[in-house]
């Protein structure tokens, strides 16, 4: 069977995971290479570890995360759809079985808030490791006076935690932020429709879903 490792290790998906960056580094974005994805595999793999899920499906989820942003490479519109069909031939190249292929696709095309359903335990294992990871080391910025809202978001982050809490039925993503470059308000502006999709993937998961910004829960 594919393991995480050997994706990790794989020459041709580290290429297309630096190209992909690439692209979002013209287009100004915040950082989506090996950083992110790599953090979004540990997130997925200590949510499905915590609920008990079968250690395969704790890979498959790894797995996908991992491969999560490749689309990106073609074009950062409907990146999901394009990053699932790269990762198809990939993984079919590699010769992953098919229904474990499935799965994986499946997440990757599903976890964009644009279109993004948590169909599945992976998917919202997914959706909720990407759209947790919010730090001041995603900026690529470092002229501060020219932060646009996205990167005075990311920049006030302090810490995020993402937490599995009350007898494993709560989700909660615990945050500081500095309000010096950031309001509570700006992080509403450009992330509620992502914390929606987190509540409801947290439900797929059996969890309710918690937001606390500077110990005041707001969602």
């Amino acid at each position: 069977m594919l393991t995480y490792k050997q994706i990790r290790s794989n020459a041709a998906i580290n290429t297309y995971i630096h190209k992909a960056d690439e692209s979002l580094v013209a287009l100004g974005f915040t950082e989506h290479s090996f950083a992110h994805v790599s953090r979004v595999a540990e997130t997925a793999k200590y949510i499905l570890e915590t609920l008990g899920y079968p250690e395969r499906d704790v890979e498959l989820a790894m797995i996908a995360a991992y491969l999560h942003d490749i689309g990106n490479l073609i074009n950062r519109i409907d990146h999901a759809q394009s990053g699932a069909v790269m990762a198809f031939r990939i993984l079919d190249n590699l010769g992953a079985d098919a229904d474990e292929i499935a799965t994986i696709t499946t997440a990757i095309g599903n976890h964009d808030e644009g279109t993004a359903v948590a169909v599945n335990h992976v998917a919202a294992a997914l959706i909720l490791s990407d759209k947790t990871d919010v730090r001041r080391s995603r900026v690529r910025n470092s002229d501060i006076t020219s932060f646009d809202i996205h990167d005075r978001v990311n920049y006030s982050v302090n810490n995020a935690d993402v937490k599995i809490v009350e007898d494993k039925k709560v989700l909660s993503l615990k945050m500081t932020i500095d309000t010096r470059y950031c309001s509570v308000m700006d992080y509403f502006e450009i992330f509620l429709n992502r914390m929606i999709l987190c509540r409801k993937a947290a439900e797929k998961l059996g969890l309710q879903f918690r937001l606390i910004i500077n110990e005041q829960q707001v969602l």
